[in-house]
């Protein structure tokens, strides 16, 4: 079982930028999609972007694409998601997730393992 723990929320200005951390650790799936997700108040879980350990290839939401940026640090079993731009409604919890090779970003239930979330507040 992988266990993954977030890191690097926190509060920020409008504009500014943030770096998300996701450290795996423990057995993990052959191949793994690792994805970021978030969940606002009244609003839906949605998948912002994932990463493919197979092919390195990176799918984004439209409603962060140009201004996020998902990378992996293979060495460290570590997942980075760096938030530049950030608008007040990017204000959510985000959680990282982990799930086999098919897993989709679309689909939050493709994801076995998932993090405890981090807190991530922009003001205006």
């Amino acid at each position: 079982e992988v266990q993954l723990v977030e890191s690097g929320g926190g509060l920020v200005q409008a504009g500014g930028s943030l770096t998300l951390s996701c450290a795996a650790s423990g057995i993990t799936f052959d191949d793994p999609v690792t994805g970021w997700f978030r969940q606002a108040p009244g609003k839906e879980h949605e998948g912002i972007s994932c990463i493919s350990s197979r092919d390195g290839s990176t799918y984004y939401a439209d409603s962060v694409k140009g201004r996020f940026t998902i990378s992996s640090e293979n060495a460290k079993n570590t997942v980075y998601l760096q938030m530049n731009s950030l608008k007040p409604e990017d204000t959510a919890i985000y959680y990282c997730a982990q799930g086999p090779a098919d897993s989709s970003c679309h689909y939050g239930s493709d994801f076995h393992s998932w993090g405890q979330g981090t807190q991530v507040t922009v003001s205006s």
